[in-house]
C-alpha cells in the first residue's frame, strides 16, 4: 500500500487527453476547469458523512491540481448539500445533468438518494459514482450508476454468519433498522442469511429517517429477550445505543452494520459504546505510514477522524481521473462512463475494479470498541473456508 497516495499524482501528470471532444453537447472547455459535481448530506442526521465526502474529494483534487492538474487544467468540485433528502438530491442531480460543464457526479451518500437519481443520470448520460451506496439494486438501474462501497448482499450476510453466528455464537436476535431503501435491503439480506444459519430473529422493529425517540421500540425489543441487539443504520446509531443503555438495559451485547468505525459514534456514546461489534471493509492500520499520513491530513481539515466513507470519496476522484485519462481527445460524459467501467486500480480503500453490474466486491473485517478505541477483532481471512 506504499504507493496508494501517490496514485492520484502519477495518474494525472501524464494526461494529455483534452485537446478536443467529439460531441458538441458533451464538451470540456479548453480554457476552463474540469468540473465534477458532488452530492452529499452536509446537514442533517448524516452530516458527518457528508462532510467526509466534501473533505475527502477535495483532498484528492488538491493533490491532482498541485501536480499540474490534467494536461494543465485543474479539476474543480461543485459541492451541493442534499440534506439526506431524496427529493433534494434529485433536484440537485437534475441541475448537474442539465449543466454541460459538469462531466460526472460523485455521490450521493444513501442508496435511496442514489436510486432516486438513477433515471435522471441515465437520461442525462452522466456518471453517478457513489462512494457509499450499497443497495444491490442500485448500480444495475443504469449504465451510468456506479458504487465502490460493496453491496448489502455481501456485507449483511457476513454480519449474520461471521459476527453473530461464528464469532459471538448467539442464537436469538433483536433487530432495529432504518426504514429506507438501504435499511430494507440490509434487513432482507440479513434475514435470508439468518435463516440459513439457524439464527432466530425474535423481534424486528424499524423507524423513519430523523427519528429521535426509540423508547417504545426498545421496550418491544427487550420484551422479546434476545441474546444480542443488531442495529442497521448510519447516523442514528449513537442515539439508539445511548437510549438502550439509558433504559437500564446494560447487559445486552450490541452490534451494528452501517456506521463503520465512526469516531463520532464513540464521542457521542462514550462508555455506552464499549464492547460494540461491527463490520468494516477497511481499517486504518496504525503501522502503515501512508495511511496514517492520509488520516492525519483528513483530521486536520475535517476536525474529526475518518471512516471508510471519506476514503471512498477520495478514491472516487482517483477513479474518475483515470477514466478521463483514458478518453484521449474524446472527453465526453459517455466516454468517461465507458472508461470508468474498465478502470482497475489500487486506491486508498483497496483494490478497485468494477464488476459487470457497476459495483465492486468487498471483503469485511470484524471490528470492536475497546477502551474507547476501535480495534480489529478478526481480519479479512476470518471468513475463508477452513477458518
Amino acid at each position: 500500500m506504499k504507493k496508494l497516495l501517490a496514485f492520484a499524482l502519477s495518474a494525472v501528470m501524464t494526461m494529455g487527453c483534452f485537446a478536443g471532444c467529439a460531441s458538441q453537447q458533451e464538451q470540456v472547455p479548453t480554457d476552463g476547469n474540469i468540473k465534477i459535481g458532488v452530492l452529499a448530506p452536509l446537514t442533517g442526521t448524516n452530516a458527518e458523512y457528508g462532510k467526509g465526502f466534501e473533505v475527502g474529494t477535495q483532498m484528492a483534487v488538491d493533490r491532482i491540481n498541485a501536480a499540474g492538474g490534467i494536461n494543465g487544467r485543474n479539476l474543480e468540485l461543485v459541492v451541493k448539500d442534499s440534506k439526506g433528502d431524496q427529493k433534494e438530491s434529485s433536484d440537485l442531480c437534475r441541475m448537474f445533468g442539465d449543466d454541460q460543464q459538469i462531466m460526472a457526479i460523485i455521490g450521493d451518500f444513501t442508496s435511496g438518494a442514489c436510486m432516486a437519481n438513477a433515471p435522471i443520470v441515465d437520461e442525462a448520460k452522466i456518471v453517478q459514482l457513489s462512494p457509499t451506496a450499497s443497495n444491490p439494486d442500485y448500480a444495475g438501474m443504469s449504465d451510468y450508476c456506479f458504487s465502490i462501497m460493496g453491496r448489502q448482499d455481501g456485507e449483511a450476510p457476513f454480519y449474520a454468519k461471521y459476527i453473530l453466528g461464528k464469532y459471538m455464537g448467539v442464537k436469538k436476535l433483536g433487530v432495529i433498522y432504518i426504514n429506507s431503501d438501504w435499511g430494507k435491503s440490509c434487513f432482507d439480506n440479513f434475514k435470508s442469511q439468518c435463516d440459513e444459519e439457524g439464527l432466530e430473529i425474535v423481534e424486528a422493529v424499524n423507524y423513519v429517517q430523523d427519528e429521535k425517540d426509540f423508547s417504545s421500540l426498545i421496550t418491544k425489543l427487550k420484551a422479546a429477550s434476545p441474546d444480542v441487539i443488531c442495529i442497521m443504520d448510519q447516523g442514528a446509531v449513537p442515539q439508539v445505543i445511548n437510549q438502550i443503555r439509558g433504559s437500564g438495559w446494560t447487559d445486552i451485547p450490541i452490534t451494528t452494520l452501517g456506521p463503520g468505525t465512526s469516531e463520532q459514534l464513540i464521542d457521542l456514546c462514550g462508555e455506552n459504546a464499549e464492547g460494540l461489534l461491527l463490520t468494516s471493509p477497511f481499517f486504518f492500520d496504525p503501522d502503515d505510514a501512508e495511511l496514517t499520513a492520509w488520516k492525519d491530513e483528513f483530521i486536520k481539515k475535517a476536525g474529526f477522524e475518518p471512516t471508510i466513507h471519506p476514503v471512498c470519496a477520495y478514491d472516487c476522484v482517483s477513479l474518475l481521473a483515470e477514466a478521463i485519462k483514458a478518453c484521449g481527445d474524446e472527453v465526453t460524459r459517455t466516454n468517461i462512463r465507458d472508461n470508468l467501467a474498465k478502470v482497475d486500480i489500487v486506491g486508498v480503500s483497496g483494490p478497485l475494479k468494477f464488476n459487470e453490474g457497476g459495483d465492486i466486491t468487498r471483503q469485511y473485517l470484524i471490528c470492536g470498541v475497546e477502551d474507547g478505541k476501535y480495534v480489529v477483532k478478526e481480519g479479512f481471512d476470518y471468513s475463508k473456508e477452513g477458518n
